[in-house]
C-alpha cells in the first residue's frame, strides 16, 4: 500500500459551521461515508436538505451531490457521532473571549468531554479548529482518560486554511495539507484518508503537535502583518502625497516580498484574522513570551486606525460635516463572495458614520441580512441603485464584482453629489474621475472634481 492510497472510512465531522460543513462535504465527495454532527437542530435540518445557513459559492451544489449518494448525513446525535467516527475530524469554533483577547475555547471542550465517553472502538481524531498551542495535549489526555477505548484513541492535529469565498476549493484542492502527530502511523494513516487529495500533487507536511498548533497562527500573523505593513504606508503616503499602489506595484516585483496582500485599503475584519492574531498575542502573554508577538499589536492598531480614517475621509469630501449628509455604502461583509460580517470593517465605518448624524444607505449583494440583525441603524438596500440614489458621497468599501462593473457615468446620473471614497483600491479611479467623479482613494492623492 502506498503511503497515500485511498482507504474509505467512516468519517465524523463534529461542528458543521463554516468550516464543518464544507469538510464535511468535501469528505464524502472523495468517498467516504460521513456523518457531520452539530448541537444545532435548526441548522443540522436545513444542512440535510442541502443548503447552508451560510453563503459560500459552490458549497449548495456539493452538499446536494454528495447527501444524493448516501455517503452524507447531518445528525444532532453524539451517540451517532461516536458509533460512525473511525475518522473524527474537530472543527468547532474557538471565538475571541468576551472579556479578552484568547480564545474561548468552551467549544471545544464540551465536544470532546460529550463524545470521549462513547468511543468504545479504535478511533483516530483530528482536530482542525484553530486553538492556542497546548490545546491539542489537553484534548489527547483527556480522551485517553474519557474514552473507554483509552490509548486506541489517537490525537492528530491537521489545521485548516480556508478562504471564504474560496473554501470548497481550498479543500478539495489545498496549497498543502499539514498533520501535526505524536506517533508517524498517524500520519500514514491520514494520508490514506485524504487519499484522492494528495493525488493532485500538494505538499504533505509531517509536523508535531505544538507545530501543528502554531501554523495556522502563524500564517494568519504573517498576513495580518503584511497587510498592516502597506497601510502603514497609505498612511505615509498621504502625509507626503505619493501613491501607494504604485509604491505596492514597485516593491512587490521583489521576489522576498511579492504583491500578493499588498492592497492598502480600510483593513482586514472576519472571523478569522482578527480573533487569532489577538489569541495569538495571548497565548504568548501566557506563555511568558510576550515580548515576541508585541509587533502584533501595532499590527491590530494599524488595521483599526484604517476604519477611522475612512470615516474621516468621507468627513473631508463632504466638507467637514455629515450629519442630515447622504452616505452610500457599497459593502457589508467583510470580503466579497461571503455574507460574512464579523468584523466587518466597511460595517464599522457605516455603523459610525449613522452614529454621527448621516443617512446612511448600505447595499451588500449577499450580507444585507446578517446586517440588519447585527448593526440596526443603517438603511439597508437590496438594490444596488436604491443605495446610490440622491448619495451626497460613496463609499466603497467591499470589493464585490458588481461595483467593479458599475458604470460610473450611469451611477453619476443618480447620486447627488459625484464623490467616491475608493476604500479597497480595486475600482478604475481613471474611468471614475473621466466620468465627473471627485475621487480619494485610501493612500493616494485625491484626483478629479
Amino acid at each position: 500500500m502506498t503511503s497515500n492510497e485511498f482507504v474509505p472510512r467512516r468519517v465524523t465531522v463534529v461542528g458543521c459551521g463554516y468550516l464543518g460543513a464544507v469538510h464535511a462535504a468535501a469528505m464524502a465527495e472523495i468517498g467516504h461515508d460521513v456523518v457531520g454532527f452539530d448541537v444545532d437542530e435548526a441548522k443540522v435540518a436545513l444542512l440535510n436538505t442541502g443548503h447552508t445557513p451560510f453563503y459560500e459559492p459552490g458549497l449548495d451544489d456539493l452538499l446536494e451531490r454528495t447527501l444524493a449518494t448516501g455517503r452524507l448525513r447531518f445528525t444532532t446525535s453524539y451517540q451517532e457521532a461516536a458509533d460512525n467516527g473511525d475518522v473524527i475530524f474537530l472543527c468547532v469554533g474557538t471565538p475571541q473571549r468576551k472579556d479578552s483577547n484568547a480564545a474561548d475555547l468552551v467549544y471545544v471542550r464540551s465536544a470532546v468531554e460529550n463524545l470521549a465517553p462513547l468511543l468504545t472502538e479504535p478511533a483516530l481524531v483530528l482536530g482542525k479548529s484553530t486553538v492556542p498551542v497546548g490545546t491539542a495535549e489537553w484534548v489527547r489526555d483527556t480522551l485517553r482518560e474519557l474514552a473507554p477505548a483509552g490509548d486506541a484513541v489517537r490525537l492528530a492535529w491537521n489545521p485548516e486554511f480556508l478562504r471564504e469565498g474560496f473554501a470548497v476549493k481550498d479543500t478539495l484542492s489545498p496549497d498543502r495539507l499539514v498533520v501535526g502527530v505524536d506517533d508517524p502511523a498517524d500520519a500514514a494513516e491520514l494520508a490514506t484518508v485524504y487519499g484522492p487529495i494528495l493525488e493532485q500533487g500538494m505538499p504533505w507536511v509531517v509536523v508535531d503537535l505544538a507545530t501543528a498548533q502554531l501554523v495556522k497562527n502563524a500564517a494568519n500573523a504573517f498576513l495580518a502583518t503584511k497587510i498592516s505593513f502597506i497601510n502603514a504606508m497609505a498612511e505615509l503616503c498621504e502625509a507626503t502625497g505619493a501613491d501607494v499602489v504604485a509604491l505596492a506595484d514597485a516593491i512587490g516585483h521583489d521576489a522576498r516580498i511579492g504583491r500578493r496582500f499588498l492592497q492598502a485599503g480600510v483593513g482586514f475584519g472576519g472571523g478569522c484574522l482578527p480573533k487569532d492574531l489577538r489569541g495569538f498575542m495571548a497565548r504568548a502573554e501566557e506563555l511568558g513570551v510576550d515580548q515576541a508577538l508585541a509587533f502584533l499589536s501595532e499590527v491590530d492598531s494599524i488595521n483599526l486606525r484604517r476604519r477611522k480614517r475612512a470615516v474621516d475621509v468621507a468627513t473631508e469630501l463632504l466638507d467637514g460635516d455629515v450629519t442630515g449628509k447622504r452616505i452610500a455604502v457599497l459593502g457589508a461583509a467583510f470580503k466579497p463572495d461571503s455574507d460574512d460580517i464579523r468584523d466587518s470593517p466597511a460595517l464599522d465605518v457605516a455603523g459610525t458614520l449613522h452614529e454621527m448624524g448621516a443617512d446612511v444607505r448600505v447595499h451588500d449583494p449577499k450580507a444585507l441580512d446578517n446586517a440588519r440583525r447585527t448593526r440596526p441603524g443603517p438603511q439597508y438596500c437590496d438594490d444596488v441603485r436604491e443605495a446610490l440614489a440622491g448619495a451626497d458621497v460613496v463609499l466603497h468599501l467591499t470589493e464585490w464584482r458588481e461595483y467593479r462593473e458599475l458604470d460610473p457615468a450611469e451611477i453619476g446620473a443618480l447620486v447627488a453629489g459625484k464623490k467616491l471614497l475608493e476604500g479597497r483600491n480595486a475600482l478604475d479611479v481613471d474611468r471614475w474621475v473621466a466620468a465627473g467623479w471627485d475621487v480619494k482613494a485610501l493612500g493616494r492623492p485625491r484626483v478629479g472634481g
